[in-house]
């Protein structure tokens, strides 16, 4: 089953995905800017064999909703995040209003 809702944050809309499969679930938060996601993302291929493409985006890992994932401190993001002032440690949230 897939879940795609929006999220307001401040004055922002993001969307919201929840991909439920066998034995886990995805889950993402996303503007036209960036992401947050899950432990299932690889912020590692994203930052060597992708980088490239210059992705803004933050892993929190041992989340299983939405608003845990809103709510938990990112344990990984890519290059292109950082330059935005995510760090590793800032809440979902904070994050994601940095990509607006």
């Amino acid at each position: 089953m897939i879940n795609v809702f929006p999220i307001q944050l401040e004055d922002h809309t993001f969307i919201a995905t929840s991909v439920k499969l066998p034995k886990t679930n995805l889950l993402t938060i996303s503007n036209d800017k960036g992401y947050i996601m899950c432990g299932a993302l690889d912020v590692g291929l994203l930052n060597s064999q992708l980088k490239d493409r210059h992705i803004v985006a933050g892993r929190a890992v041992g989340v299983k909703t939405i608003e845990q994932l809103l709510e938990s401190p990112l344990e990984s993001i890519t290059f292109e995040a950082e330059k935005l002032g995510i760090h590793v440690g800032m809440i979902g949230k904070e994050a994601l209003l940095k990509m607006v």
